[in-house]
């Protein structure tokens, strides 16, 4: 499965995830079942996965943590926020940079309509 496809299984996951509890709970909540619901559909998923950074020739582990990691091809970040900044978005993309991925997802669990609340991130760039 490539990055697209996979990504096309996680955003009709989230928006049925977001329907069925609505905005508003922590996002630790939304993780652990959209994690389940990717599995259930057959994707391997990683949660709190540690990205390390790199500082003078020497891998730091105590860097960052993705959300979730799926398919080992995708970075989903959750957040349940009013409203999306645009450091949350520059946060995806760091992942992607220091990955080396080229596919991410932050999606927003707080906004009204699922639809608002998601944001497709490549690797250079923000949608």
């Amino acid at each position: 499965m490539n990055e697209n496809e996979i990504g096309t299984i996680i955003v009709d996951k989230a928006v049925k995830l977001h329907r069925e509890l609505g905005p508003g709970l922590l996002g630790t909540v939304y993780e652990v079942l959209l994690a389940h619901r990717l599995r259930e559909a057959g994707l391997v998923v990683q949660r709190q996965v540690s990205v390390p950074i790199e500082f003078d020739g020497i891998q730091f582990e105590e860097g960052f943590r993705a959300d979730l990691i799926v398919g080992e091809k995708v970075i989903v970040e959750l957040k349940s926020v009013e409203k999306v900044h645009p450091a949350h978005k520059k946060q995806v993309l760091t992942y992607l940079r220091l990955t080396g991925l080229k596919l991410g997802y932050l999606l927003n669990f707080g906004a009204p309509v699922m639809k608002q609340g998601i944001f497709r991130i490549i690797n250079g760039t923000i949608e």
